[in-house]
C-alpha cells in the first residue's frame, strides 16, 4: 500500500527568519499573520485528509482535536461532527490532541490555538463539517474510479461505500490507498441537516470513559520518563514578592536532592523523586523581599471597591469610570418606587483536581513540553521567550488535564515557564516534572476576581425598571493581554451589558472601574457571568417582589418588551417542566433565573430548603437554548457539572486576604459542593432548526443557579442575598 503524501511545514524558510527578526525588533511585518508569527519553527505534518482528520490501514478514523479535553467531553462532539459528514462507523472513530500550531489549529473565536469561552464546538463547526466532508469525498471518488462509475451512484454508510446497481461495496480500510492520492475539495458538498444520523443522539458519547474509568489515561502527574527529575518551587508568601536571598544548606542534605536552584518565581528544589524534591523544599531557608508585594487584605480592597462604587472615595491616580451601556438619562430621573442595593463577591480558586504541573526538557534553544496545555499558543509564545527561538519551535505534547475551569491558560503561562526556566538550569535535553501542591496551588492566585456591585433601580407605576444606574468595581482579567486591549474590560460587564433587562429599561447609565490591585486573577468558569447573572437576576426577583407579580410573568413582561425571544423560550420550558404554578413539595420553595452566556440562554428553576440553618437544593430543572445540540448526554452532563460547580461557588467558595497572604490553602477551609448535597438536575433542550450553529455549553450552567438559589431564599427569608457564599465556613 503506498503511503498518503505529507504536507510539511518544516525547514526554517526565509520569510521565517525574516519573522523572528521582526518579533524580535517590535517592528510590523506587512503581510504576516499572527498565527504566521506564532507557528514559525513547527515542523507539524499534515496527512492526506487534513489537519483534522487521519484513517489508519486498519480503517480507524482519528480526528485531530485543536481543544484540549479537561473532562468536559468536547472530543465526543468534535469527532462527531467529522463522523457524521464521513458516514464513517461511529464506533472505529477515535481521537487525539493536534499539535500545536496556531496556523493549522488557531480557534477561530479566539485568534490563537487556545481552548475556552465554551467555544469548542462552536468555532469548529463549519470547519470540522467541511473536513469530514472533503475526507468523505475522496473516498468516494477513490471507489467511483475504482468501479468506472460515477460518484452519484454511491453511498456511504458507517464507513462503507456502496455501488446500488452492481451490489460492490468497500470500506474505507480497502479505499485509503487510492482516497489518499485523490485531491481533497476545497468546497465539499456539506449533507443536508435533516439527514443526520449521528449528531443529536444519544450514541454521541465520551470515548474516554473507559480509560478514565480503569486508570489508564495518562494525565501530566502519571508521566514517567527515563532519567526524569521531579521539582518543587519554594513561593514567596504574599504577591509581588521576590527572592532576597536563600541557604539551601540542609535542602542539599536531603536523600534524593539533586541541585537547588534560583528561578524568578522562587527557589526551585530538583530531586530524584516527589517525596525528596518535597522535603528538601521545606529544609531551605528562604529571606523574601516584600517591597513591591501586595500587603492588604481582602476585607480592605473590598471596603474601598464599596466606597468608590458609592461615591464616598476618591479614585487614585490613573483610575477611571467606563462606561459599558448607557441610554436616556438615568441621573435626571426621580420619584416612584426605587431599589438600590450593593452585592459583593469573593476570591474564588479554579480548585482544579489536577493541581499545576508540566514536563519540559530544554536542550539548549530547543524545548519540549509534556503536559496539558489549555493554551499551546500562550504557552509558546512564554517559553520562546526565555530560551530565543521560535515560537513554533517550542514543541509541546498536549495531554488530558484534571480539570481547568479556565486555570490552565493564562497570559504569563506562569507554571509552564516556571517549569521551563527549572529544566534550562538542568539542561542536556533532562526531562524535569514540576509538580504543585494543593496548597501551592490554592496559594497561586490567578483567582475569579474580587467584585463589588452597586445598582439603583426607578421603576415605573407598572413596578417594571425605567432608570438603572450600574456600578461595577473588581480588577481587569485583560489589563496585559498580548491581544486585544483598550476600552472597557468585557469580561468584567459581560452578562449585565446587553442585558435585555437593560434593553428594557428607558434610561441606563451603567459604569464600570478596574483599580489596580497586586493580585493575579483570571477567567474562572463562566467568567464575567459569575457575578453578572446573579445581580441582575437577583435584583430582577427584588423589583417583582415589590411590584407585587411573579417572577416569572414578571420576566415574560422584560423579555417581549427587549424582543428576548430565546430568554422567553428557555423561561417557558424550565417554567412547564418545573410545574412553576404549582405548589412546591412541602418544605421547598421554587426559584427562578435565565441567563445568556456563550451564545447559549439557560433558565433554571431551583427546588430549596433551609436545613441546619443552611440552604439545600434539591431539584434544579434546567431549560437551555444552544443551537444544534450535537451530544444531547453531553449537554446534560455539562448542565449538571456546571451547576455543581456554580452551587459550590455560590454556597461556599471564598478566598480571603490576610495582610495579603492566602487564608485558604486546602479544602478543609476552602469548602466544596459534597455528593450528598449534589441536587438533582434535570436538563431540557429547546428544538432547534436541523443544522442551527451550535453554541456553547461547558460554562453556561455555572452562572445561573446562584441567583436561582437566592431568589428562593428571598421568598423564604424575605430579604435579598447581597454576598456570596451563601454560607461562611
Amino acid at each position: 500500500m503506498n503511503a498518503p503524501f505529507k504536507r510539511t511545514a518544516a525547514g526554517l524558510s526565509r520569510r521565517e527568519v525574516i519573522v523572528t527578526a521582526t518579533a524580535a525588533g517590535g517592528a510590523l511585518l506587512v503581510g504576516c499573520s499572527p498565527t504566521d508569527l506564532v507557528s514559525a519553527g513547527s515542523k507539524v505534518e499534515v496527512g492526506a485528509f487534513g489537519p483534522f482528520v487521519k484513517v489508519a490501514p486498519d480503517g480507524v478514523v482519528t480526528i485531530v482535536s485543536k481543544h484540549i479535553e479537561f473532562g468536559q467531553g468536547n472530543h465526543a462532539g468534535l469527532a462527531a461532527i467529522v463522523a457524521e459528514e464521513m458516514d464513517a462507523d461511529w464506533s472505529k472513530v477515535g481521537w487525539e490532541h493536534a499539535p500545536a500550531n496556531a496556523k493549522l489549529y488557531a480557534n477561530g473565536a479566539l485568534g490563537a490555538q487556545l481552548t475556552g469561552g465554551s467555544s469548542a464546538i462552536n468555532n469548529s463547526w463549519d470547519q470540522l463539517r467541511k473536513a469530514g466532508a472533503a475526507a468523505r469525498a475522496m473516498f468516494v471518488q477513490a471507489a467511483a474510479n475504482r468501479w468506472n462509475v460515477g460518484v452519484g451512484e454511491l453511498a456511504v454508510k458507517d464507513g462503507v461505500v456502496s455501488h446500488a446497481a452492481s451490489g460492490r461495496t468497500a470500506d474505507f480500510r480497502e479505499l485509503l490507498p487510492d482516497a489518499a492520492r485523490v485531491t481533497p475539495p476545497e468546497e465539499p458538498t456539506l449533507k443536508d441537516p435533516a439527514q443526520f444520523t449521528l449528531i443529536g443522539t444519544d450514541r454521541v458519547r465520551r470515548k474516554d470513559s473507559r480509560a478514565k474509568s480503569t486508570g489508564e489515561q495518562v494525565f501530566t502527574q502519571d508521566v514517567r520518563l527515563p532519567d526524569m527529575l521531579v521539582a518543587m518551587v519554594a513561593h514567596p508568601p504574599r504577591f509581588g514578592a521576590k527572592v532576597a536571598s536563600f541557604d539551601a544548606t540542609a535542602a542539599k542534605k536531603v536523600a534524593g536532592v539533586v541541585e537547588v536552584y534560583e528561578i524568578p518565581s522562587g527557589v526551585a528544589v530538583v530531586a530524584e523523586n516527589t517525596w525528596a524534591a518535597r522535603q528538601g523544599r521545606e529544609a531551605l531557608t528562604v529571606e523574601w523581599d516584600e517591597a513591591k508585594a501586595e500587603t492588604r487584605g481582602s476585607a480592605e480592597i473590598l471596603d474601598r471597591f464599596r466606597k468608590v462604587a458609592a461615591g464616598q472615595a476618591d479614585l487614585a491616580e490613573g483610575e477611571e469610570w467606563q462606561a459599558f451601556e448607557s441610554k436616556g438619562d438615568a441621573a435626571a430621573q426621580s420619584g416612584g418606587e426605587a431599589l438600590e442595593v450593593g452585592y459583593d463577591f469573593p476570591y474564588l480558586a479554579h480548585a482544579t483536581m489536577e493541581p499545576m504541573n508540566c514536563v519540559a526538557q530544554v536542550d539548549g534553544n530547543k524545548v519540549k513540553l509534556t503536559f496539558a496545555s489549555q493554551g499551546p499558543t500562550l504557552d509558546q509564545l512564554n517559553v520562546a521567550k526565555i530560551v530565543a527561538n521560535l515560537p513554533g519551535a517550542v514543541e509541546i505534547e498536549t495531554l488530558p488535564a484534571g480539570g481547568s475551569f479556565g486555570r490552565r491558560a493564562n497570559f504569563q503561562s506562569d507554571y509552564v515557564v516556571e517549569c521551563v526556566h527549572i529544566a534550562k538550569k538542568v539542561g542536556g535535553n533532562r526531562p524535569v516534572k514540576l509538580v504543585w501542591t494543593r496548597e501551592d496551588d490554592m496559594a497561586a492566585g490567578y483567582f475569579r476576581p474580587l467584585v463589588h456591585h452597586r445598582v439603583k433601580v426607578l421603576t415605573d407605576a407598572e413596578g417594571y425598571p425605567r432608570a438603572w444606574t450600574h456600578r461595577i468595581v473588581t480588577q481587569s482579567i485583560m489589563k496585559g493581554a498580548p491581544f486585544g486591549g483598550g476600552g472597557v474590560d468585557e469580561t468584567a460587564v459581560e452578562g449585565a451589558k446587553g442585558s435585555p433587562y437593560l434593553a428594557a429599561t428607558a434610561h441606563v447609565d451603567a459604569q464600570l472601574l478596574t483599580p489596580d490591585i497586586g493580585v493575579p486573577v483570571l477567567w474562572w468558569r463562566s467568567v464575567g457571568a459569575t457575578h453578572t447573572a446573579f445581580v441582575m437576576e437577583h435584583t430582577i426577583d427584588q423589583l417583582a417582589r415589590k411590584a407585587g407579580k411573579d417572577p416569572v410573568e414578571y420576566r415574560r413582561a422584560l423579555y417581549r418588551k427587549a424582543g428576548a425571544e430565546r430568554h422567553l423560550a428557555v423561561l417557558d420550558l424550565a417554567a412547564e417542566k418545573a410545574g412553576w404554578t404549582t405548589p412546591a413539595p412541602a418544605g421547598w420553595t421554587r426559584g427562578v433565573a435565565v441567563h445568556e452566556s456563550f451564545g447559549s440562554v439557560v433558565a433554571q428553576v431551583a427546588e430549596v430548603q433551609v436545613e441546619n440553618g443552611e440552604p439545600r437544593v434539591g431539584r434544579v430543572v434546567t431549560a437551555i437554548d444552544c443551537g444544534t445540540a450535537i451530544a444531547p448526554d453531553q449537554i446534560a452532563a455539562q448542565m449538571e457539572g456546571g451547576t455543581c460547580y456554580g452551587l459550590s461557588a455560590a454556597l461556599y467558595g471564598e478566598v480571603t486576604l490576610t495582610e495579603g497572604r492566602v487564608d485558604q490553602l486546602n479544602f478543609d477551609t476552602y469548602r466544596v459542593l459534597r455528593h450528598n448535597e449534589a441536587p438533582k438536575v434535570e436538563t431540557y433542550i429547546v428544538p432547534k432548526p436541523a443544522g442551527a450553529h451550535p453554541t456553547g455549553v461547558g460554562e453556561p450552567g455555572t452562572p445561573v443557579i446562584g441567583p436561582a438559589v437566592a431568589n428562593a431564599l428571598l421568598v423564604i427569608n424575605s430579604a435579598p442575598v447581597t454576598a456570596q457564599p451563601f454560607v461562611k465556613v
